[in-house]
């Protein structure tokens, strides 16, 4: 019978097969060798990964509420646990899933914060001058700054755009997204001067087809962006909460307040199901029913 650590092993290697992230790899990973780890005691032999049953679990997922875990990082390590079973059953390693009847601690949905059109634009206009920071690389950030907040992309779609899947004429990207699914997005006008101008200036050998570079001149990684980010918004708005993805939820409120409906959100944004894109609408009329207790005589 295969041990907990071979049918980790077997999985990670489907994931890799399938195009996945190397931001899901490394979480997916690290979560499963916490778990891996778990079973094995010093001098006992760990239980085959068919021995797992309901009651191990149970007793695996109560170490994690001892060592005082948020209910998001329980939630995600069970994510992680639950698909190596439900890849064992059907690779024929298991007969059963005991990992279905364990229970999912509920975490307590929160709107997303959203950067509003001003803030937004402040900052961008802000990075676009230059006069916050000395930047080594203006004409590089202002471009994907813009591609953040004009296309709403992901961060690793960012960073995972070639120059071939970029048409500047036409004003349209093709975006490989979660599961390496494709799909293309419109780009505005300013995000297209903006890539433009960096283009104009952009030093790479000719075998380089990554869009955005680091100052080595290879691709530039998500946590360089994720960086340059945060030092922006805090010199700009002295907002150290301001991340990648806040562009992304400011694009989809935006677009929804100035009358977009729902399903091309989804579709602009990627999302497999509507409910992901239903929170901006939560957003959205919350921000409506402020306007109608401040603006109506009666609220």
């Amino acid at each position: 019978m295969p041990n907990i650590r071979e049918c980790i092993a077997k999985y990670l290697a489907e994931l890799t097969r399938r195009g996945a992230s190397k931001h899901t790899l490394r979480n997916y990973g690290s979560d499963l060798e916490q778990f891996a780890s778990y079973f094995e005691i010093a001098g006992a032999a760990a239980p085959a990964f068919e021995q797992l049953d309901l009651g191990l679990l149970r007793e695996w997922l109560g170490g994690l509420y001892d060592h005082k875990l948020t209910v998001v990082t329980v939630r995600r390590k069970m994510a992680a646990v639950r698909a190596v079973f439900k890849f064992s059953l059907q690779e024929g390693v298991i007969s059963n899933n005991p990992a279905t009847r364990l229970r999912t601690p509920k975490v307590k949905q929160r709107l997303p914060e959203v950067m509003s059109a001003e803030k937004t634009n402040n900052l961008l206009d802000a990075v676009e001058l230059g006069d916050i920071v000395e930047l080594a690389d203006k004409e590089r950030d202002v471009a994907l700054l813009e591609l953040m907040y004009g296309c709403g992309i992901r961060v690793s779609e960012l960073v995972g755009i070639n120059l071939e899947d970029i048409d500047l004429h036409t004003g349209w990207l093709r975006v490989r997204g979660k599961g390496n699914k494709e799909r293309q997005v419109p780009v505005g006008e300013r995000a297209v001067q903006a890539v433009n101008t960096y283009l104009d200036g952009r030093k790479a050998p000719v075998s380089e087809r990554a869009l955005f570079l680091n100052s080595r001149g290879a691709r530039l990684g998500d946590r360089q962006v994720r960086r340059l980010v945060k030092l922006y918004a805090i010199l700009v708005a002295g907002d150290s909460t301001v991340h990648p993805h806040s562009f992304r939820h400011a694009y989809a409120t935006h677009l929804l307040s100035d009358g977009a409906d729902l399903r091309s959100i989804q579709e602009l944004l990627g999302h497999a199901r509507l409910s992901t894109t239903q929170k901006y609408t939560q957003v959205s009329l919350k921000d409506l029913q402020l306007v109608y207790d401040r603006a109506h005589p009666k609220a």
